[in-house]
């Protein structure tokens, strides 16, 4: 009965040991664009866009990825290759 009481507190002990090595981790973002160059492209991409939470959802995750945001706020995909390219899981494009 001693020896799994022992080995309870010690399972107990190590996964206590883990999950406080994991809140104290620090997450670093995906991509290594500035935030500030995708804000102020996705704010200029996105101003006229009918639902402009969505299309900056979007628009930052494909800026994030591809490094680049088409000019103006629509069309002109041929100017960014990878962004223009990039489709969600219904095949359609993904980047506003």
């Amino acid at each position: 009965m001693k020896l799994v009481s022992a080995t309870l507190l010690f399972v107990y002990l190590l996964l206590l040991a883990a999950a406080a090595s994991l809140s104290t981790a620090h997450y670093l973002p995906l991509a290594d664009t500035p935030p500030s160059f995708c804000d102020s492209k996705c704010g200029a991409r996105c101003s006229n866009a009918g639902m402009k939470d969505r299309c900056l959802r979007y628009c930052t995750i494909c800026c994030n990825q591809c490094k680049c945001v088409p000019s103006g706020t629509y069309g002109n995909k041929s100017e960014c290759p990878c962004y223009r390219d990039m489709k969600n899981s219904k095949g359609k494009s993904k980047c506003p």
